[in-house]
């Protein structure tokens, strides 16, 4: 039986509308579907994605996995990047883990987020074939460049997932925000209305009684 590893990349804070849990719906629906009779396994960066499969016992921790690699988000540098992304390596190198997928929120705008899922080990080619048949010289050699180029590659793909949504969260919170506030606008309009209907009835059966009062007295 295959392990997998899915990295759900999710924001540690709410009040940013669909933005966590459309990441662990495309989570749920991998484990249901792509990797259906397999072992798999969530590494929740980030509280949100980590809260959720903790509770439903799909949370990848034990020996080697960070206690709370959401706190990741608290310092978001290269270098914190770099361990994280060490961890899962050494899982995969390990035998460990056979698939590693990541899931994210791409930044497409303010408003809009989209979904991605990426491979992330083992590396898959690049589409595409180049026709040209050039004998190369490397210095060092192929296999110490690779050696070298891998990892730091692997690093560089968390990172950019990481600052994606990173990016994504705050585009989702302001539209989130901004809707909540049209929302309170447009509520706040409709209680005046309701308050001066209520404020003008209430001076109008006054007149009214006055009026009766005044007819009745000079009858």
């Amino acid at each position: 039986m295959k392990n997998v590893l899915i990295v759900a990349i999710t924001s540690n804070r709410g009040l940013c509308g669909a933005f966590n849990n459309n990441i662990i719906k495309a989570a749920n629906r991998l484990i249901a579907e792509d990797f259906a009779g397999k072992k798999v396994e969530v590494l929740g960066v980030g509280k949100k994605s980590f809260d959720f499969f903790k509770r439903t016992g799909q949370l990848a921790e034990g020996p080697g996995y960070p206690d709370r690699p959401f706190e990741i988000f608290d310092r978001l540098t290269f270098s914190n990047t770099a361990a994280l992304a060490q961890v899962v390596m050494d899982k995969f190198a390990a035998g460990e883990v056979d698939e590693v997928v990541i899931i994210y929120n791409s930044f497409k705008n303010a408003a809009s987020q989209t979904v991605k899922v990426e491979q992330f080990l083992p590396m898959v080619p690049a589409e595409g074939k180049s026709t040209t048949n050039v004998d190369y010289i490397f210095e060092p050699s192929k296999e110490e460049i690779l050696e070298g180029l891998i990892p730091k590659a692997l690093k560089l793909q968390l990172f950019k997932g990481l600052l994606d949504s990173f990016a994504s969260e705050h585009g989702a919170r302001m539209t989130a925000m901004h809707k909540a506030t049209d929302n309170a606008s447009e509520l706040l309009k409709a209680l005046k209305l309701s308050y001066n209907k209520a404020r003008q009835a209430a001076i109008t059966n006054e007149i009214l009684e006055i009026v009766g009062g005044a007819e009745a007295l000079k009858n």
